[in-house]
């Protein structure tokens, strides 16, 4: 009679005590999976009882607080053919272990660890106490049942014939199940490997889901792949890896709702069912798979999480001998749904680098915009000038400048880029420079404004962009005024013999729309008292919580209450721009507002030209004014 199993009253153990650190937890999970390694354990199974020692000893380390960070905790093993049992002591808070903890969101590492720990042993108990805490972790270990006896009659042919034929059930069962033991492990370690090693790096690289598949394809016997991924419109399936340079097909478009898929992996898209596929039993020659080869077959698996596609993943072979059990499907689909998560973290990561960028370029194109802003107006004897600047949730290119030309004559000049962002705001430096070099030649605004044109329109045309301007020479002796316009809004100012507002409405294409673009000039006397106001299209179009906008009617009626005898150009300027914050209350902005005013004091009256300006920080949703010292 064969003799029975017999277990060792004592297990083999190994207890080890460690620093509270990293480094000597890692020490730890190598020492043990050492102690196992000469108990016997196969070296598939001592990954995952390394990677459970591991996790736990990191959290002993990493959750302890206060005078706990200066304990050691422990570690233990204990080894029977049976059994193999991990335990971690740790002096952290302690925690509640759910009875079945559910599967981590891809949109953070938390929980990772215990999830995988529940996922390999088949018990996980923590066991709390009022100064230390034990994590138990067993595993029973499958022992190879002994055969039963079997009494052989040498003068008998049946019973040689009946024991042989179970002798070869019981190795065709043996066989079967160590390969099922060993695809399960191998897909177990090749995930594990990939959990790893996201957690030693900070970002994920492209050329994980590479990794994956290679695996993918190793442990399914197929011989090629196609990985694609859904579109950023939802409407197309796009190729992201392939195991050969000629899988890497056309596009595949997406049903509308309610039509027709026109390809497999568009049908399992939109099912987000898998689905067999062989070549040999399919006609179809605009179906995508058919570059596999006409004996090719596979499995097209959805790539999705929470009801969100992310695309799909074909595997196969060539030769059309594709045999996939219920195992196999399992893999394909557990790898199918791992490769769904890390693509929608891949996606978060690459959105969180993309608003950081975006964010970063708004702050540079702020601060262009406040140093294009002038840091002095010129103010001539009798006359004074003054601008304002409001930002609106994107930043944009609107700008003034004046330049005095002499103690009697200035140019003002407004301006309104086309587009948001870095660009517009060096578009308009570019051209607040080209203007001062020249108005050195000439101070004829149509001159100025063709000379513009020219040199800008190559640059401003190749990024299909344009610039409205208005440019008004100013002779402050004989009250005349010149202006020129780029598509820029009418110009509002007391024309002499009369105390209403007129408006200068002057004809001219945008900077940047045709080379040769002349411009037509327009003249008038300002009346006494003087008033000039240029703006830029944000202040009229400007809305309030109704959605009606500001006009050109309003504000002409405000300028003649607003721009009267003894007001200076600093005084119309802030109570212009409390009139449009009061009229837009609580509603948003939708672009840039600026606007210059030229006003007249008194005649004879003599003004300091200031000689410096306080810095100013640039403030979204309030006015920004040149402040002098």
């Amino acid at each position: 009679m064969a003799a029975p199993l017999l277990e060792p009253a004592r297990p083999a153990t190994l207890r080890l005590a460690f620093a509270p650190d990293l480094a000597s937890a890692r020490a730890v999970s190598v020492a043990i999976r050492t102690f196992l390694a000469e108990q016997g354990v196969a070296e598939k199974e001592l990954f995952s009882y390394e990677l459970c020692i591991s996790e736990a000893s990191n959290n002993a380390v990493e959750y302890a607080e206060g005078y706990a960070r200066n304990l050691r905790p422990v570690a233990e093993a204990l080894f029977t053919p049976s059994q193999i049992e991990l335990r971690v002591t740790d002096h952290t808070a302690g925690f509640d272990l759910p009875e079945k903890i559910a599967a981590p969101s891809p949109l953070t590492d938390r929980g990772r660890g215990l999830f995988l720990i529940q996922s390999v042993m088949d018990e996980v108990r923590y066991l709390r106490g009022t100064k230390e805490n034990t994590l138990v972790m067993r595993k029973k270990r499958r022992a190879v049942p002994a055969p039963a006896a079997v009494t052989l009659d040498p003068f008998n042919p049946q019973s040689v014939e009946k024991y042989s034929q179970q002798l070869s059930e019981s190795s065709a069962q043996m066989a079967r199940m160590a390969e099922e033991l060993k695809l399960r492990s191998e897909t177990l370690s090749s995930v594990f490997r990939c959990c790893a090693e996201l957690g030693r790096i900070d970002k994920v690289s492209a050329s994980f889901e590479k990794r994956l598949l290679v695996d993918l394809v190793h442990l399914t016997s197929a011989d090629w792949y196609v990985l694609r991924t859904l579109s950023a419109d939802g409407r197309r399936l796009l190729v992201t890896a392939a195991s050969e340079h000629d899988l890497a097909s056309k596009v595949i478009d997406l049903p509308e709702a309610g039509g027709t898929p026109a390809s497999i992996e568009a049908s399992v898209a939109a099912s987000l069912k898998a689905a067999r596929f062989d070549n040999r039993e399919s006609s179809d020659p605009h179906e995508p798979l058919r570059t596999v080869g006409p004996g090719g077959a596979g499995l097209v698996c959805p790539l999705h999480f929470g009801g969100t596609l992310v695309g799909t993943i074909a595997v196969g072979r060539r030769n059309g001998d594709f045999p996939l059990g219920r195992l196999q499907d399992e893999v394909i689909h557990a790898f199918a749904e791992f490769l769904a998560i890390q693509t929608l973290n891949l996606r978060r990561q690459k959105d969180e680098v993309r608003n950081l960028v975006v964010a970063r370029e708004l702050e540079i194109a702020q601060t262009i915009q406040q140093l294009l802003l002038p840091r002095t107006l010129p103010q001539l004897s009798g006359f004074s000038v003054a601008g304002g600047w409001q930002s609106a949730r994107e930043v944009g290119g609107d700008f003034y400048d004046a330049i005095a030309l002499d103690d009697q004559s200035l140019l003002l000049m407004i301006a309104d880029v086309m587009g948001k962002g870095v660009p517009a705001a060096l578009f308009a430096t570019t051209m607040r420079g080209l203007l001062l070099g020249l108005a050195a030649q000439s101070s004829d605004p149509s001159q100025l404004m063709g000379g513009l044109n020219r040199l800008l329109y190559k640059e401003l045309s190749s990024v299909s962009m344009f610039i409205t301007a208005q440019i008004v020479h100013v002779d402050l002796k004989t009250r005349k005024l010149t202006a020129a316009s780029a598509g820029h809004c009418p110009l509002h100012f007391v024309q002499q013999g009369r105390r209403s507002i007129s408006t200068m409405q002057i004809k001219g294409l945008p900077l940047g729309v045709m080379p040769d673009t002349e411009y037509p000039h327009m003249t008038a006397l300002m009346g006494t008292p003087a008033a000039l106001l240029l703006y830029t299209d944000g202040l009229t179009d400007r809305r309030n919580p109704a959605g009606k906008t500001y006009g050109q009617t309003r504000l002409k009626t405000w300028l003649r209450l607003n721009a009267i005898p003894g007001r200076s150009a600093t005084e119309v300027r802030d109570l212009l721009a409390t009139e449009l914050n009061r009229f837009r209350g609580d509603a948003d902005m939708s672009d840039d507002q600026a606007f210059l005013i030229l006003v007249e004091e008194g005649a004879g009256v003599a003004r300091i030209v200031p000689a410096g300006r306080r810095r100013v920080r640039l403030r979204r949703g309030a006015f920004l004014f040149p402040t002098t010292a």
